[in-house]
């Protein structure tokens, strides 16, 4: 039950092997920074859903998060096991098991498990550790890393069911996963949930699944509402080009917002806005997916902050890039840009501030 898996990762005793602990070391330090990402939904074939990022996906990881120290945490479905066999993903995937070798062998990789590749724990020869959650200490505030979906009925009672539509009836005719990505109502409740156990606890949680990048428990419907906001208020003081300047940037958002309101279908509008709350507490973030159609969202971490980052091949990233707003950096042929990114003494006195705790 999903009330039972929040009461355990929030014993201290639970899982002591899946701690990371980054209170001492420096982000400059080896080991003192973490990667969480999530949903590779690796399979084999025509049809696989990480084909499009694979090569991205191989290549960040070890040219630019291996070679820098950073720590590694796949936080669920990596591997699509509710359509596929272990053995023929191996096969499809060797260069990206070489890489989740290196991190092993290095002592820097954790796993946590997903509603689609939870089958891993019968699987007597696989080679890394298995989690239900990853605890990150920081010294300021503690984060727990796990999938989500635990948190949803749907998948807890039933994911043997669904496992065999996947396998069975909706692989041959290649329609793809069915998850809380397609229903906006299963998402919030995912997220809902996450946000609860992280608001009562006064914690972070960073999950996965829903595929839809999280950050200070906004996405990018909610945050692009705040920063017309923001926008708004600069306007008033602001004069000459630079007043004509914040007018595109929000006739771009404006648009912008309306393309996500189709996409996400949110026509019932703050009914459905994700917390109800007047000033949403910044404690829960989502890594989204490495199976994006223009690139591969992921969290990363130290003790001193947390970034919301987006890897894409030059050409296809996404639109809002290109407006200028974001800093985009070259790295290992693929291009790199910080979403967001907030100091966690900051998200701390936020939390602390408008939990009520």
């Amino acid at each position: 039950m999903a009330t039972s898996f929040f009461s355990d990762i929030k014993n201290q005793r639970y899982k002591p092997g899946a701690v990371i602990d980054l209170s001492a070391l420096s982000p400059e330090e080896a080991g003192g920074r973490a990667l969480i990402i999530s949903d590779f939904h690796m399979g084999c074939g025509r049809r696989d859903d990480f084909h499009p990022n694979g090569e991205i996906v191989k290549s960040v990881l070890e040219d630019y998060y291996y070679k820098n120290s950073w720590r590694l945490v796949l936080n669920g479905d990596i591997e699509e096991l509710a359509k596929n066999s272990l053995a023929s993903i191996r096969r499809e995937w060797t260069q990206i098991y070489r890489v989740f070798d290196r991190f092993d062998s290095a002592g820097r990789l954790y796993k946590t498990l997903g509603n689609h590749d939870e089958d891993l724990i019968f699987e007597k020869s696989y080679p890394y550790p298995l989690h239900n959650a990853v605890r990150i200490e920081t010294g300021l505030v503690p984060i727990y890393v796990y999938h989500g979906h635990q948190s949803s009925r749907v998948y807890t009672d039933f994911n043997s069911v669904i496992r065999i539509g996947l396998k069975y009836l909706l692989k041959p005719i290649g329609i793809r996963n069915i998850s809380a990505v397609r229903s906006p109502r299963r998402r919030f409740h995912v997220e809902r949930e996450a946000y609860d156990f992280s608001l009562k606890n006064n914690c972070i949680s960073v999950i996965g699944h829903t595929h839809r990048p999280l950050f200070e428990s906004l996405g990018r419907f909610d945050y692009i509402k705040f920063e017309i906001e923001r926008h708004c208020r600069d306007y008033v003081t602001s004069g000459g080009q630079e007043r004509e300047r914040i007018a595109g940037e929000v006739a771009a958002l404006k648009v912008e917002l309306g393309k996500l309101k189709k996409s996400e279908r949110l026509e019932e509008g703050p009914r459905l806005n994700l917390y109800g709350d007047e000033f949403p507490v910044p404690c829960l973030f989502n890594s989204g997916s490495a199976m994006g159609k223009k690139g591969v969202s992921a969290i990363e971490v130290d003790r001193e902050s947390i970034s919301l980052v987006y890897w894409f091949a030059e050409g296809r990233g996404m639109k809002f890039l290109s407006r200028g707003w974001y800093k985009v950096e070259q790295f290992a042929g693929y291009c790199r840009s910080v979403l967001n990114h907030a100091r966690l003494d900051y998200v701390k006195a936020k939390i602390d501030l408008f939990s009520g705790q």
